[in-house]
């Protein structure tokens, strides 16, 4: 961030409106960068960067001031601005308009695509060995260990281990070839 003396600071500090508006335009800038690669949203990026330099100036009113880590305390301003804001949204969660949305349509939409992804990957099982098909239902859909699978199968850890990377990597050349 650019350097900006001890004297304008002190001024701002005391609510010299020149002083103030000299800070700001010097240091929105290299803010706002900072703060919109952590948003990546122009306007709440601009929010959060008007409102910094809000808190910074009524803090520095009523505090003393370190004037040689003022630039690092406007991005930490920021940053408590910016986590406060996440905080928020992640109590509220995401807001959904019931009116633009119709239950039964999305419902059977959703169905739709589950069946459709679940005949996919039956067929695609169809595809492979039937030994693949018992290594793959014994460890990922009835969620036996490896030493488990091992011991219903015959075979040692490392080839359950060998057949299921196998067994996945032919199911997911099958399901590509298919889209």
């Amino acid at each position: 961030m650019p350097v900006t003396t001890d004297d304008e600071i002190t001024m701002a500090a005391g609510g010299v409106p020149h002083s103030i508006e000299k800070i700001c335009l010097r240091m929105w800038k290299p803010l706002y960068r900072y703060v919109y690669y952590k948003v990546q949203n122009r306007e709440e990026a601009e929010d959060i960067t008007q409102e910094t330099f809000v808190r910074v100036f009524a803090y520095w009113k009523k505090q003393k001031l370190d004037f040689d880590k003022w630039p690092g305390f406007l991005r930490t301003v920021a940053l408590n601005i910016l986590r406060d804001r996440w905080r928020q949204k992640k109590r509220r969660g995401v807001s959904i308009d019931f009116e633009k949305i119709n239950p039964g349509q999305m419902v059977s939409v959703d169905e739709q695509k589950t069946v459709t992804q679940r005949l996919q990957i039956e067929n695609a099982l169809a595809k492979i060995g039937e030994e693949q098909r018992k290594i793959l239902d014994l460890r990922l859909i009835q969620g036996y260990t490896v030493a488990e699978t091992a011991r219903f199968t015959g075979k040692s850890e490392a080839a359950v281990r060998t057949a299921q990377y196998r067994a996945l990597k032919a199911l997911s050349q099958i399901l590509d070839n298919n889209e």
